[in-house]
Formats: structure tokens, sequence, C-alpha cells
């Protein structure tokens, strides 16, 4: 599957300082996978080394045709994805 980059990932790997990689290898390897129901797109989420921590993070994405369309990264807040996931607004994929 073709994997491509939004513009406003791209703007975000550089706010965040984070690696160009990253965003692929939490696609390609993540087993934690959601429904955002607020935005109809998927979450990926992971634990990686980022800013010299262990921490989750979560990349948005969506699946056009054959290809995937990373939209946007962030490091998740403490209890951030517990919250979304009781709220309902993510659902287990």
């Amino acid at each position: 599957m073709k994997i491509i980059y939004s513009e406003h990932l791209k703007k975000r790997l550089v706010l965040r300082e984070i690696d160009e990689n990253l965003p692929r290898r939490i696609f390609e390897q993540s087993d934690d996978i959601y429904f955002d129901a607020a935005t109809g797109h998927s979450i990926a989420i992971m634990v990686v080394e980022l800013y010299e921590k262990k921490r989750e993070v979560m990349l948005a994405y969506a699946i056009e045709e054959d290809c995937a369309k990373l939209l946007t990264i962030h490091p998740l807040k403490e209890k951030q994805k517990e919250a979304r996931i009781s709220s309902g607004r993510w659902r287990k994929i």
C-alpha cells in the first residue's frame, strides 16, 4: 500500500521535532488501532522513545483506495487515550 504524508503532518513533524520515519513506523507496526467517531479517521497508537522518554504517540490516518494518507501525529497526554475511549470517541478496531 502506498503511504503519503499530508502537508499538516509534515509541518507537525518539524514543529514537534519528530523523526520523519516515525509516522510510517507507527502505521506499519501498531496493533493498537481505533476509529475516531468525531473525525471519521483511524487512529494508531504506539509506545515509542520520544524526547528521551517512553511515550504513547497517536497517528491519525485515512485509507483512500490503495493509499494510506497519514494526517497528523502527536504524543498523548496522560490519561488522554483513556478519556477518549471512555467517552466513546475512540472505538477499538
